[in-house]
């Protein structure tokens, strides 16, 4: 179904293969083309040759984009960074705050900030800054205090830029809740007024039974089931389909909860339609199961 890209480049020498069609670039081979789904293709020094032709159907996970992609890949012919552009444009365009600043979490937050602002005319800042050496992605370790304590010590703050200000925050998701819970914290214990969080994808309510880009191993992982077993109860039959639509009082019931248990200021969701208008892909090749559990 092609939910992962393979980029291929060539150079006068040879071929090279890469999940990240950006990883050969400075090694001076330029791009040849993504294998389609299901492809299979035979690469020697002289030649990508397909064995088995793509086939038609698609599903390619739309979290590349939101999260998981490096800034400067591209897959399907999208950009990743200019995804994150537009999808932070289109979060804007349904928003009626009116912080002092946007900002987004780094690294992957920060390009959808900055198309929030680049449409809303908000002023962006960086009122914390990333140090990465020796701290991987907090998403990888299995120990949830673990990720806490990686995501806490990757991230600086500017206090004049955090104190006495009103702020939208931009990260691209909300999972289990905990690392933004902490981020928002340490805002206000920098001084910030408000901490308003738009993420820049749906709630997820699923986990991924396709790739492994996750630790968790529960679905009760997730803040938004905790929060739906708190409001149905435990051991009941629930229809998730309420809780993706955004226009539902359980999803509006739900988004407050969540608000209230982290400590934002305010809580708004990007929709769904919208991230994938963002894309700029035909809909039907995007994976969104881990938002509406369409496979």
């Amino acid at each position: 179904m092609g939910r992962t890209p393979v980029s291929i480049g060539k150079k006068e020498d040879g071929h090279c293969i890469s999940f990240e069609s950006f990883a050969y670039l400075n090694l001076g081979y330029t791009p040849d083309r993504e294998l389609g789904p299901g492809e299979i293709v035979i690469v020697t020094p002289e030649e990508a040759r397909t064995l088995v032709k793509p086939g038609e159907d698609m599903k390619i996970c739309t979290f590349l984009w939101v999260y998981y992609g490096y800034p400067s890949s591209s897959y399907e012919g999208v950009s990743v960074e200019k995804m994150r552009c537009n999808c932070g444009a289109l979060l804007a365009r349904r928003d009626d705050a009116s912080p002092d600043n946007v900002a987004g979490v780094p690294d992957s937050g920060i390009a959808h900030a900055i198309g929030y602002s680049n449409e809303s005319g908000i002023p962006f800042s960086r009122p914390f800054v990333k140090y990465t050496p020796t701290w991987p992605r907090s998403f990888m370790p299995t120990i949830q205090s673990k990720r806490n304590l990686i995501a806490k010590m990757k991230l600086i703050p500017v206090h004049d830029l955090i104190q006495n200000k009103s702020l939208l925050l931009i990260d691209d998701s909300i999972v289990r809740g905990t690392q933004l819970r902490e981020t928002t914290e340490f805002l206000y214990h920098s001084g910030a007024k408000e901490v308003h969080i738009r993420p820049a994808c749906p709630p997820i309510l699923y986990g991924c039974k396709y790739l492994n880009f996750s630790r968790s191993t529960s679905e009760m992982d997730l803040i938004t089931r905790r929060i739906i077993r708190e409001m149905e109860g435990e051991g009941k039959y629930v229809n998730l389909s309420a809780y993706s639509n955004p226009e539902t009082p359980e999803y509006q019931e739900m988004v407050r909860r969540i608000e209230v248990q982290l400590n934002f200021t305010s809580l708004r969701y990007h929709r769904l339609d919208d991230m994938m208008e963002s894309v700029g892909i035909d809909k039907s090749k995007l994976c969104t199961y881990c938002w509406d559990g369409k496979e």
